[in-house]
């Protein structure tokens, strides 16, 4: 589990691809290796992977084709900066709110704002995942745990306002119009829409 609090930015170093498999190392900040090891879990862009290797900062991992299929972790190359979170230790205090790293699906920025004092970024994605978008609700975007303040339903899209921590911390500093972005729905919202339809439709 995670809190959707980005703890850093690792550089991707390495990426072999192969077909329906990519193999990749990224090198993480030094604060963020201590007592990792083979097999821990880490979000890279808001993806849950498993470390296969570790030598220094270095970690390498793997993405098969449902990863692959559903996140932005296929578009990886050497160069390109990741939002990195370690996973949560019991006792720790939750900042965001609780992100599993299992990606729903994927969204496009399609509007990058920057009134005065303010940076505002508005997403699109496949309609089917607005029922469980709201404003007020969290959502998680590239491992980012985000408070919606806009939707627009019907056109499939929604707007998020980014504080000048969030944007130091994380990629979306550097983010731009057409870029893509791993897409989480917060699990209590999707649990109580799902719960609710079953309970109309057995009516």
């Amino acid at each position: 589990m995670f809190s959707g609090i980005v703890q850093g930015l690792g550089k991707v170093v390495a990426v072999k691809s192969e077909p329906w498999l990519i193999s990749f190392t990224i090198d993480l900040p030094k604060n963020l290796t201590k007592n990792l090891k083979k097999g821990s879990s880490i979000s890279v862009d808001g993806v849950c992977l498993t470390t296969t290797k570790t030598v220094g900062s270095k970690v390498s991992f793997d993405a098969m084709k449902e990863t692959l299929q559903k996140t932005t972790i296929g578009d990886l190359h050497v160069g390109k900066k990741v939002n990195i979170e370690r996973a949560l230790k019991v006792g720790e205090e939750i900042g965001g709110h609780d992100v599993s790293g299992h990606v729903d699906t994927v969204a496009k920025i399609i509007k990058v704002a920057r009134p005065k004092n303010n940076h505002v970024v508005t997403f699109c994605c496949d309609k089917k995942w607005m029922k469980y978008i709201f404003p007020k609700g969290f959502a998680a975007l590239d491992g980012v745990s985000l408070t919606i303040v806009d939707v627009f339903a019907d056109r499939g899209e929604f707007s998020v306002y980014f504080i000048p921590e969030t944007l130091r911390l994380t990629t979306f500093s550097f983010k731009k119009e057409g870029d893509l972005v791993n897409l989480e729905i917060d699990r209590g919202t999707q649990i109580i829409v799902e719960t609710m339809e079953n309970i109309l439709k057995s009516k």
